[in-house]
C-alpha cells in the first residue's frame, strides 16, 4: 500500500526539526515533508497530493487560517489539522468551519503519532475519493429549520440564559456533534472531557456561541421536500436512539465514560444520512426509490447509489473531528454488528439495538427492506438472554416519549 503523505508547516526551523526528530520512527509508515511557510506548502501541495496538512497557526505572510482555507478550497480531499499556542480566540474561530482538529503546542508526540494513524486510518475508510472531498469540505452543517430559527430567535434575545441555548441545541444532530468538537479541542484547552452540549455550551460561553451562529454562520437550514424524505424523524430519532442505547449501557456498565460515549454514538448514529440528505438530495431520493424497486435495505441502496452507507460517512467525519474511537466504531458498525470484532458488551452493540428498537415501535417509518437485531453475534458475545430485558427498557422509553 503507498504510504500516505503528510506535510507539516512552521515558520521556525527549530520546530520543524523538533518534529522531524520526533516522527523518525515513522519513516516506513508515511511519507513526510516539512515547509517553512504556507507559500511553501501550497507550492508542494500543487505538485504533489498530500493526505494530511499539520499546520501552526501563527505564521507571518500567511498565518494558519488563510492556509487551511485555501486548502480547503483547492484540495478537500486533504485532511486540515492545526497547531495551537498562543494564538487569539478571533483568529482560531476563523477556522472553525475549516479545521478537523486542533492540537496544543507544543504537541506530545504520542498524542500527535495516535492521531496521524487514526486519520490514515479514516483515509482508508471511503473507498470513494469523491465523497472524501464533499465530506472534507463540510463546513456549514446542516440543521433542522424550526430549531435553527428557535436558536436565533434565542440569542438574539437580551438576558437569555445559557441554559436555555444549551437545550436548544441538544435538540440538533449537527449542533451537538459540532459544539463537542469544539469545546473538547485544545483550543479552549479543557482537560476533562465534556460529553453534553448543556455543558460544552456553558463552557464556550454565550459570546463565542453568537459568533459560531451569527457571524460565522457555522449552521444552516436543511432543505429537503417531505415527498423526498421527513427530516424532522430523522432528529427525534436519533435523540431517542442515544437515549435508549444509554438506557441499555447503564444497565450494563457503571463506567461513566462507556454511558456517555454510548448515548453520543446513539444521537450521532445517523449524522452521515443527514451530510448526504443536505448535500447530495438527488442521489438520495434515489436511494429510496431502489430500496422500493428492489425492496431491498437503506443500506443496500445507500451501497449501491454511493459506494458507501451512511455509517462509514457519519464515523469519518467524526473521527476526522477527533472524536472518541469507541464513537466512531459504533457509528461505523451499528448497522453491520457482523464486522465489528468487539467481544464484550460495547457502544456499538447498544446503538444496534436500540436503533432496531426504535423502528419496531415505529413500523411506519421503515424505509425498504425490514433489519433485525443481529441474533448470531449476541449468541456469540453471550447476551442472548437480556434481550428481552433490553427490549422492555427501550419499549418504556418509547412509551414514554408517545404520551
Amino acid at each position: 500500500m503507498e504510504k500516505k503523505k503528510i506535510i507539516f508547516v512552521d515558520d521556525e526551523p527549530n520546530i520543524l526539526d523538533g518534529l522531524r526528530r520526533m516522527l523518525r520512527s515513522l519513516r516506513n509508515e508515511y511519507d513526510m515533508h516539512f515547509a517553512s511557510g504556507g507559500r511553501e506548502a501550497l507550492a508542494l501541495m500543487e505538485e504533489d497530493r498530500f493526505d494530511v496538512v499539520v499546520s501552526d497557526m501563527r505564521m507571518p505572510g500567511m498565518d494558519g487560517a488563510e492556509l487551511l482555507e485555501t486548502i480547503q478550497k483547492k484540495h478537500p480531499h486533504a485532511i486540515r489539522i492545526m497547531l495551537t499556542g498562543q494564538a487569539d480566540e478571533q483568529s482560531i474561530l476563523r477556522t472553525v468551519g475549516v479545521v478537523h482538529q486542533f492540537l496544543a503546542k507544543p504537541c506530545d508526540p504520542e498524542r500527535l503519532k495516535i492521531i496521524l494513524t487514526r486519520t490514515s486510518a479514516l483515509q482508508d475508510m471511503l473507498s470513494d475519493g469523491g465523497l472524501k472531498d464533499l465530506i472534507s469540505q463540510v463546513g456549514k452543517l446542516p440543521s433542522l429549520p424550526t430549531i435553527f430559527a428557535k436558536l436565533q430567535k434565542a440569542i438574539a434575545t437580551p438576558g437569555v440564559e445559557i441554559d436555555e441555548i444549551g437545550e436548544i441545541i441538544s435538540q440538533d444532530i449537527a449542533m451537538t456533534a459540532k459544539v463537542l468538537q469544539l469545546v473538547n479541542s485544545a483550543f479552549f484547552g479543557i482537560y476533562s472531557r465534556v460529553d453534553t452540549p448543556a455543558r460544552a455550551v456553558t463552557l464556550l460561553g454565550l459570546d463565542t456561541i453568537k459568533v459560531l451562529i451569527l457571524n460565522l454562520e457555522l449552521f444552516s437550514e436543511i432543505k429537503v421536500a417531505d415527498e423526498v424524505f421527513q427530516i424532522d424523524r430523522l432528529w427525534e430519532h436519533s435523540l431517542l436512539v442515544g437515549k435508549m442505547a444509554r438506557a441499555i449501557a447503564a444497565k450494563e456498565s457503571d463506567d461513566k465514560d462507556v454511558i456517555s460515549n454510548t448515548f453520543l454514538a446513539g444521537t450521532l448514529h445517523d449524522l452521515g444520512k443527514l451530510i448526504l440528505l443536505s448535500s447530495q438530495p438527488k442521489q438520495y431520493r434515489q436511494v429510496i426509490e431502489l430500496t422500493q424497486e428492489k425492496s431491498i435495505s437503506m443500506i443496500e441502496a445507500e451501497q449501491a447509489v454511493f459506494g458507501v452507507g451512511q455509517s462509514a460517512v457519519g464515523a469519518y467525519l467524526v473521527g476526522l473531528w477527533g472524536f472518541n474511537g469507541s464513537i466512531i466504531e459504533a457509528i461505523c458498525f451499528h448497522n453491520c454488528l457482523e464486522k465489528y470484532p468487539g467481544d464484550v458488551f460495547t457502544p456499538t452493540l447498544a446503538v444496534h439495538v436500540a436503533n432496531i428498537m426504535y423502528y419496531k415501535h415505529r413500523p411506519e417509518e421503515i424505509i425498504g427492506k425490514n433489519l433485525g437485531i443481529n441474533m448470531p453475534v449476541l449468541e456469540r458475545l453471550g447476551f442472548q438472554a437480556k434481550l428481552e430485558e433490553w427490549e422492555g427498557i427501550c419499549s418504556a422509553i418509547m412509551q414514554t416519549q408517545s404520551a
